[in-house]
């Protein structure tokens, strides 16, 4: 699946967005498209996941905001069933404070997640700030002829750290000549830290920067996608010698 296919061919930026909540609870599905209604969206509430395959292949969803725990299919498990199907932003809403909770969500194709009783307030400012991130994304990705065409421009930009070659305006990576698969937020991350080597971040500092929102205390999200990064990068995962761990003050890009 292309890029492009998975971004959807219907996505527009400049079109008012929609956004598709699946949540059983009336009363927070109430809260939820009351808020993000005022806030200048679209919303559409279900209270199952049964016709998801069928909503998410229509393209016209900018956000999915879905609860974890559902009659049915689970959260989880319609999150998995997205993402297999497009690129756009998912918004896990649950009840469950376990860092393993969010680590599945996450690792299910999850791009944030807030937990209940939540700040309507803050649930519009991660709506916001995901579909900020996505349109710089969307735009970024331009048309794809006009990206084929500079593809030899943007791939003279490039980072060399070892046998990583990353790609910032190609959204590639490869290793050893071989083409890496990386998510766009472990991208996102990737690239940030190749662009500033050998200079140590903090978890705040990463997740302000890559989720374009003030940190609120979950360090989950970012240990998740730096986890995930090693496991494509690094020749010993667990003996990371790109993306180094510093204990107890942050990571850093190795060069």
């Amino acid at each position: 699946m292309t890029f492009r296919k998975q971004l959807g061919e219907r996505y527009k930026m400049d079109e008012k967005k929609k956004i598709l909540i699946i949540e059983d609870d009336e009363d927070i599905s109430m809260i939820e498209e009351a808020y993000l209604s005022a806030a200048g969206y679209e919303v559409e509430v279900h209270r199952d996941g049964k016709e998801l395959e069928k909503l998410a292949a229509s393209g016209v969803y900018s956000l999915f905001l879905i609860d974890v725990m559902l009659p049915g299919r689970n959260g989880y498990e319609l999150c998995k069933a997205i993402r297999s199907l497009t690129a756009v932003p998912i918004l896990m809403v649950t009840a469950r404070t376990e860092a393993i909770d969010k680590i599945q969500g996450l690792g299910n194709g999850a791009d944030d997640y807030i937990s209940k009783p939540f700040d309507p307030a803050e649930l519009v400012a991660r709506v916001n700030a995901n579909l900020r991130q996505y349109d710089r994304i969307v735009e970024s990705a331009g048309n794809e002829a006009l990206k084929e065409m500079q593809e030899n421009e943007n791939d003279a930009e490039e980072i060399v750290i070892g046998d990583l070659h990353i790609f910032p305006k190609g959204y590639r990576v490869t290793k050893n000549g071989e083409e890496i698969s990386l998510k766009t937020r472990e991208f996102e991350l990737l690239c940030f830290l190749a662009q500033n080597p050998n200079i140590l971040f903090n978890k705040e500092q990463l997740y302000e920067k890559i989720w374009g929102y003030d940190y609120v205390g979950d360090a989950a999200t970012v240990i998740v996608h730096i986890n995930r990064i090693r496991e494509k990068i690094e020749d010993e995962p667990k003996k990371p010698k790109l993306l180094e761990t510093v204990w107890g003050a942050g990571y850093r890009m190795n060069k």
